[in-house]
């Protein structure tokens, strides 16, 4: 499939920012998508509200834009009704952790038979910049202009604690490790999570002295840290720094029966 015949060009020119890396997260997913020649036309993307929200109406497929954190419900039961096509959902840290947290460990805990890119920029990026969930302990945001002095959510450890089949996480640096996670996300059953650390230089980067998006990806360089290799550290550490790495790499890959399974949606005319 040409990359010309998988997104919806009567939609171009896009509305995402200069620099943004919503980009290369849509260029990994073609590439996935396409190697595992999969189709279109058997595929399903839904997403909520947000910047990454918006990628499924680039993508030449049917497409759900639903409301701001239930993008998980809404493939719920498209999923649940549509055994015949594969589901996948683009979100962001906001969408997906804040607003539809719940959604979100639920959706891990049953182990819904679908696959969900979270594209985490660590802010509220087409809303103003308010400060996320992800958005690290110090940083500063629109709402937290003296630092935020939260601690953020570890979206990738949630979905493993909940029970997802399928855990990763990766920054847009790492392209070629990126593409093969959503490989091996589209190929197998159950709730499989990637999660995307991505730059936005236009809000997150612009208030914390990396306004060029090349300055972020230089930070996800230094920052990221294999997670079979990674240190932990208590939120009251003195080294703060410890708890400002980006935890990447495969978080778990298993097994469970998925919420169709346990349903028995399909075998007894549910």
């Amino acid at each position: 499939m040409d990359i010309f015949d998988f997104y919806r060009k009567d939609r171009w020119p896009h509305v995402f920012c200069p620099g943004c890396g919503i980009g290369t997260v849509m260029n990994c997913f073609y590439r996935a998508f396409n190697e595992l020649g999969l189709d279109l036309e058997k595929t399903a993307f839904v997403g909520g509200i947000g910047c990454s929200s918006r990628i499924p109406l680039y993508i030449n497929s049917d497409a759900l834009h639903t409301t701001h954190g239930r993008a998980l419900a809404f493939a719920t039961g498209l999923r649940l009704s549509r055994l015949d096509l594969s589901v996948v959902v683009f979100t962001g840290d906001g969408d997906l952790g804040a607003i539809g947290g719940n959604h979100f460990i639920n959706g891990c805990r049953r182990n819904v038979d679908m696959t969900v890119i979270c594209i985490n920029n660590n802010i509220y990026g087409m809303t103003g910049g308010q400060a996320s969930i992800t958005t690290p302990h110090d940083y500063q945001s629109t709402t937290t202009p003296y630092g935020n002095r939260e601690y953020p959510f570890d979206l990738a450890e949630i979905a493993v604690a909940a029970g997802a089949n399928y855990v990763a996480r990766w920054t847009t640096r790492h392209v070629h490790e990126l593409t093969k996670a959503m490989k091996t996300a589209l190929q197998k059953k159950g709730f499989r999570f990637v999660e995307v650390v991505s730059q936005c230089p236009t809000n997150f980067g612009r208030r914390n002295k990396m306004a060029d998006p090349t300055q972020m990806l230089e930070w996800f360089r230094e920052s990221s840290v294999r997670r079979d290799k990674a240190r932990t550290a208590a939120v009251d550490h003195v080294d703060l720094n410890l708890a400002g790495q980006i935890t990447v790499g495969e978080f778990v890959s298993r097994d469970r029966e998925c919420y169709e399974e346990l349903l028995g949606v399909g075998k007894h005319g549910v």
